[in-house]
């Protein structure tokens, strides 16, 4: 089996964020702030906490700003001295010792066409961890890893319960038996990200068209290759400025559950 920090995790990260217009108007959602630091740093934090420290970043929406924040992120957790002639000079650096490819995968590609189009960066048999941009939570990662590789199907979700508006799960003994996006009403366990997945699964996907939560998952469901993590603690999307709102209140009050990494001294 393939230890924890030798698997990347691929994250969502090109979507336009419309209902939360009032903010990436300017920006990608993944890079509107909770605390000092975009909500995707947030993310990618937990998985670090758990030793995942390669990344795939799938772009789209104003990609070219998540690039310009991470080539300027080492030099803006650091002391440096610039010498105007010679360059600049690091000192000592506060930043995470993470790899990152920042992947164009098209403005208008839907989240299954996103996955197809980093296929090549990823290995042949080798799983990898897939969430999205803009959802936090206090998930375990390593748990999530050890339960996917136990069961041997094809691809794991983590199933949460709180809002009703994302993509219903039909689960009977940890199998998801039927996938059915955003259901009408309050619904049980839904689609919380935090995939773990094979490869193989990738050729679920047909195009730049497909939604990974629609045929893809869909698919596996009905082929048994899609197997269910509960997560009970907790889960929080950033879809609207409420929610922005809402867990930034959390930060600042030094109560947000989604924190599983300790500062730095």
């Amino acid at each position: 089996m393939v230890e924890i920090g030798k698997i990347k995790a691929v994250i969502l990260a090109g979507g336009k964020g419309s209902r939360i217009s009032e903010e990436s108007v300017f920006k990608p959602k993944p890079l509107i702030d909770i605390g000092n630091h975009p909500i995707l740093w947030h993310v990618m934090k937990t998985y670090a906490h758990y030793g995942v420290k390669d990344f795939i970043i799938c772009l789209g929406y104003k990609g070219h700003k998540i690039k310009e924040y991470f080539f300027h992120y080492n030099l803006y957790n650091a002391d440096v001295t610039i010498d105007i002639h010679n360059g600049v000079k690091i000192h000592e650096s506060a930043a995470e010792d993470w790899r990152i490819s920042l992947i164009e995968t098209g403005e208008e590609t839907m989240t299954g066409g996103r996955i197809k189009r980093i296929r090549k960066y990823l290995g042949n048999d080798e799983v990898f961890f897939l969430t999205y941009g803009d959802g936090v939570g206090n998930v375990d990662i390593g748990a999530s890893l050890a339960f996917h590789q136990k069961h041997g199907k094809l691809a794991t979700v983590t199933a949460v319960r709180p809002l009703a508006r994302f993509g219903s799960l039909d689960i009977k003994n940890d199998q998801v038996r039927a996938f059915v996006e955003k259901p009408t009403g309050e619904g049980g366990l839904i689609n919380g990200g935090f995939f773990v997945v094979s490869p193989k699964a990738i050729d679920y996907i047909k195009d730049d068209t497909t939604l990974w939560e629609k045929e893809p998952l869909e698919g596996l469901a009905r082929d048994g290759q899609l197997m269910a993590f509960a997560h009970q603690g907790f889960w929080q999307p950033m879809d609207t400025l409420r929610d922005r709102h809402h867990l930034e209140e959390l930060w600042a009050g030094g109560k947000a559950p989604w924190k599983v990494w300790q500062d730095r001294s």
